[in-house]
This record gives C-alpha cells, sequence and structure tokens, in this order.
C-alpha cells in the first residue's frame, strides 16, 4: 500500500463539429458581444451523429492509457461522471470499460459539473488504501442533448467534451493533498431538468412545454458559484496544510469568466496562476477541469512538483475542489492536436 496518488495518464477529446457565437445570433435573439460580455465564451464544440458520452469517454481514455503506458486490464476501477449517459442503464462506464477491453468494476458519478472531482476524491481513496493500483477517472458531458436551443438565456453556454486522467499507486509523495466536497439540495430547481425521471416521469405535455431540457434560474447560480468558489479552494487548501499563495496553478470549473475572475480575486491569486480555456469549449461541465488540465499540460504550465488548484460547481446544488502536486514528467510532443478531434490548442485568456 502506497499511501500516495499520482496522475500518471491524461487525455481529452472534443467533437469536430464547432458553434460559434455568430452562430446563435441566427438561431436566437442574441449577439456576439452579449454572450462574450457576461460569460467569456466564444464557441463550444457539439456531439455530431454517431458521438455519444461512450464514444467522446473512449477516445479520450484511449490517449491517458497511452500516456500512462499502462494497459486497460491493469485498470483496477473506471469511474466515468457525467450527467448525459448513454442510456438511464447500463451505466456509461460499463460501456467505456467493454470498448477498452479492461476487466475491472465500472460505474456513473452524477454530481454534475462537480462531478470529476467527486469521481477524482473516490479514485484517490482506492489507490491511496491500496485497493486499486490503477483508476481510470473520466469527466464527459453531451449537454448538446439536453439543451433548448430555442431559450437564448441556457444554449449559449454549454458545449460536449470529454477529460480522462489515470490515477495510480506512487511511493512519490503527491498525488491529491486535499480535498473537499459538498453539497445542498434545498433548491435543485435552480439548475436542473425538471421531467424524465421517477419524481416526474416525460409526458406528451411536458414535452410540448419543452420542459425535458436544462432549465436554470441563472442569478441565483451566479450568486451562488461567486460565493462557494473560493470557499472551496480555501478549505481544500487548509486540508493540504497549504495557503492560496502556494498553488502554482488555479484551475477553475470553465462555467462563466466572471465567477472565475471573483474566485481569483478572493484567492488573490494572479492572472498568470489561473487557467482559463471556456472561451473556445463553453461550459462542458465534468469534462471542464479534465480538459483544462491536459491543455494547461499542453501548453507548458503545468510541471513536476507544481501545486494544482482545481475547484467546480454544479446542479445539487454541489462542490467540490482538491489540490494536486504533480509528479508525472510531460514529454515534449512535437504535435499537440490528436487525430479525429478538434483539440486545437487554447491560449488562457487573461482573467481581468
Amino acid at each position: 500500500m502506497s499511501g500516495f496518488s499520482a496522475i500518471t495518464g491524461w487525455g481529452k477529446y472534443v467533437p469536430e463539429k464547432v458553434l460559434t457565437n455568430q452562430d446563435f445570433e441566427r438561431m436566437v435573439d442574441t449577439s456576439d458581444e452579449w454572450i462574450t460580455d457576461r460569460t467569456g465564451i466564444k464557441e463550444r464544440h457539439i456531439a455530431g451523429p454517431g458521438e455519444s458520452a461512450s464514444t467522446l469517454s473512449i477516445a479520450a481514455a484511449r490517449q491517458a492509457l497511452d500516456r500512462s503506458g499502462i494497459a486497460p486490464e491493469d485498470l483496477g476501477l473506471i469511474i466515468v461522471a457525467t450527467v448525459c449517459a448513454d442510456y438511464p442503464f447500463p451505466s456509461t462506464a460499463n460501456l467505456v470499460q467493454n470498448a477498452l477491453g479492461a476487466r475491472c468494476g465500472a460505474f456513473d458519478m452524477q454530481a454534475a459539473c462537480s462531478g470529476f472531482l467527486y469521481s477524482l476524491s473516490i479514485a484517490h481513496q482506492f489507490v491511496s488504501t491500496g485497493a486499486a493500483k490503477h483508476v481510470l477517472v473520466i469527466g464527459v458531458e453531451v449537454l448538446s442533448r439536453v439543451v433548448d436551443y430555442t431559450d437564448r438565456s441556457t444554449c449559449v453556454l454549454f458545449g460536449d467534451g470529454a477529460g480522462a486522467v489515470i490515477l495510480s499507486a506512487s511511493d512519490e509523495p503527491g498525488g491529491m493533498l486535499g480535498f473537499t466536497l459538498g453539497s445542498d439540495g434545498a433548491n435543485p430547481e435552480r439548475l436542473w431538468i425538471p421531467v424524465g425521471g421517477s419524481a416526474s416521469p416525460i409526458t406528451v405535455e411536458d414535452i410540448r412545454e419543452r420542459r425535458q431540457y436544462v432549465r436554470m434560474q441563472g442569478n441565483e447560480v451566479y450568486r451562488f458559484a461567486t460565493r462557494i468558489m473560493g470557499t472551496a479552494m480555501e478549505e481544500a487548501l487548509a486540508n493540504a496544510g497549504m495557503t492560496a499563495a502556494e498553488m502554482d496553478l488555479f484551475i477553475p470549473h470553465q462555467a462563466n469568466l466572471r465567477i472565475i475572475e471573483v474566485a481569483a480575486k478572493r484567492l488573490n491569486l494572479p492572472p498568470e496562476k489561473v487557467f482559463v480555456n471556456l472561451e473556445k469549449y463553453g461550459n462542458t461541465s465534468a469534462a471542464a477541469i479534465p480538459i483544462a488540465l491536459c491543455e494547461a499540460i499542453d501548453q507548458g504550465r503545468v510541471f513536476p512538483g507544481a501545486h494544482l488548484g482545481l475547484v467546480a460547481f454544479g446542479a445539487g446544488l454541489t462542490w467540490a475542489a482538491a489540490v494536486v502536486k504533480w509528479t508525472a514528467v510531460v514529454a515534449p510532443r512535437a504535435d499537440r492536436t490528436e487525430e479525429g478531434s478538434a483539440l486545437g490548442r487554447a491560449e488562457p485568456l487573461s482573467v481581468r
């Protein structure tokens, strides 16, 4: 039993199709200026025919396995964080396990945008206690399937994608140093899909009223997010015995630039310590942090010994934060764009 965990592989995948703000100008009553000013988003990737949570997950997972050098049959567990599973059951993780040729347990985690960090904390428990040597953690969403493209207040916010990491047992101190998880289910209607579950099976009338899509009380979610992001990150740092000043890079949930700015100000972080890529992807929910992590690595902003602060909030309402000491050696790559995906290379936005 090592007692330590380390991220040994990472990968991401986003669909080829892109919806820009200009595209939305032709779809709903909005403008590029309005969307950019209020969110920081310029474009987002949208799944095409034949793409689903499992196909995006498999592509990201294969990259992560390839980077780690770990064979699928050596995985001890697969966790897929998503609110956009292929089916109500079986879990998307089951489908991913089969496609990869793994022989371990597999399950889905549903904590909305906080799901990846919830899953990472579970993976850490398995690895640090010796219950598993390697755990594959995936954050994936296909939110374009549940977004109402006639609702200008929500349809411009979300995108599709997947990010994956391999968490492995390590003898070297590092990996996840501290984390915090939180939940407040008092007001689920602040961000939810009202129908389709056992509490309210979907009806023809629901479909007529478009209640099968994401609905959000934007002002309430904004107030919650601007309060909880900084607080959760501070709690995780305290659990790790660290301060914000000791973080080398802050990778927050990529939902809204204004929310990120508030969190960065709360933590007294300069722009060069804050990673932002939502300009190119929008809010990809559980996929946002692992996609951002992969891009931060590609841009040379993650290095051995670096302390990373990760924080997210989501429907539920939920929140989570983690402090990770990076121990993997990042090998230089001549070509950062993976075949078969529209990964691109998003430069971080400055936090104003």
